[in-house]
């Protein structure tokens, strides 16, 4: 099978290729069209997944096209974009039909479900590597961004913390569980659910926002370093799942929470004033901590002692000790 055929085969007649609203031309074409309207702006984001590095191999085809294309909307819904498109750059070792129809049948589920549409790509043969890009419209002026935080500020997560890393001996094998544990934990590792509505209900609220990817203390530091503050977190307040707790144990949950990353979750800091209004909505926000004057992230025990780690999340490229 050619690339053009794989192309057409697998991923043009797919659901999530069929064009909508701010596409002007998709598939098939050296460039694919998006239409810009007046007063936003482009947010555009790439991520890379690698075989045995991001994700198992193998893997559950269909498992792995939903959890490729979520990780990636996500920093969408950091900023507070609404989704419009994205392209898809595989990388396949060899061309099997049946794996190729099932990530193609997970990859638009996904997309369907962030109302995301695929716009192009490309495809070459080398180790099983997926690269999205994805494109998202805000308001301009009004994207999130990390550099915004102010002393005085909350620190806030958009869900319960921990549930990725925790599931990620279930996915290698390692252990196992009662269903009612396993079952939500592969869950949110397979199928994380973009924050995409709360990015944009945060929108002239949240003054920084990022997801969380490699763990609560890493990247709240990235907020911490772009808005030149510091970030004091209080362990107790952690929110974290029956599953988890069930599954890990106090300890090992509050370390999944703090530094194991995959929980796609939003981490945004808020004006004290504006978290009333936002839970009086429904939304899903848990205070952590709050913002001071200084630098870095300290982590705070029920007395107010530094307890923070050494060992702060996942980073590529970092030397072994």
């Amino acid at each position: 099978m050619g690339e053009f055929e794989l192309i057409r085969n697998f991923f043009a007649a797919a659901p999530c290729a069929q064009g909508g609203e701010g596409v002007a031309l998709g598939i098939g074409d050296d460039c694919a069209l998006l239409a810009a309207a007046p007063g936003e702006q482009l947010a555009i984001s790439t991520d890379t997944l690698v075989a045995g590095v991001h994700f198992a191999d193998p893997c559950d085809p269909f498992l792995l096209g939903q959890r490729s294309l979520a990780v990636a909307v996500s920093d969408l819904a950091a900023m507070g974009a609404a989704p419009v498109a994205f392209t898809l750059a595989l990388t396949l070792p060899t061309v099997e039909a049946d794996w190729l129809q099932a990530y193609a049948n997970g990859l638009s589920a996904m997309a369907q479900s962030c109302g995301v549409r695929l716009i192009g790509g490309d495809t070459t043969r080398g180790p099983l590597t997926l690269t999205m890009t994805v494109f998202g419209r805000v308001p301009a002026g009004q994207a999130l961004t990390r550099s915004g935080a102010r002393p005085g500020d909350l620190l806030c997560v958009g869900g319960e913390l921990g549930n990725g890393a925790g599931a990620l001996p279930l996915v290698l094998g390692q252990r196992s569980a009662d269903p009612e544990i396993t079952e939500p934990l592969l869950a949110h590792y397979w199928s994380p659910q973009p924050q995409l509505a709360l990015g944009q209900a945060l929108r002239g609220k949240a003054s920084a926002a990022m997801d969380i990817s490699d763990g609560l203390l890493a990247d709240c530091g990235h907020i911490a370093a772009a808005s030149a503050v510091g970030l004091l977190i209080e362990s107790e307040k952690l929110p974290m799942s029956r599953a988890l707790l069930s599954f890990l144990g106090e300890n090992g949950a509050r370390s999944a929470a703090l530094s194991g990353g995959d929980d796609y979750v939003l981490v945004f800091t808020l004006p004290e004033a504006e978290l009333a209004p936002l839970l009086a909505a429904g939304w899903p926000v848990h205070v952590l901590g709050r913002v001071v004057a200084g630098q870095g992230v300290v982590l705070l025990d029920a007395e107010g002692r530094d307890i923070t780690p050494s060992t702060r999340g996942y980073q590529h490229f970092r030397e072994t000790p």
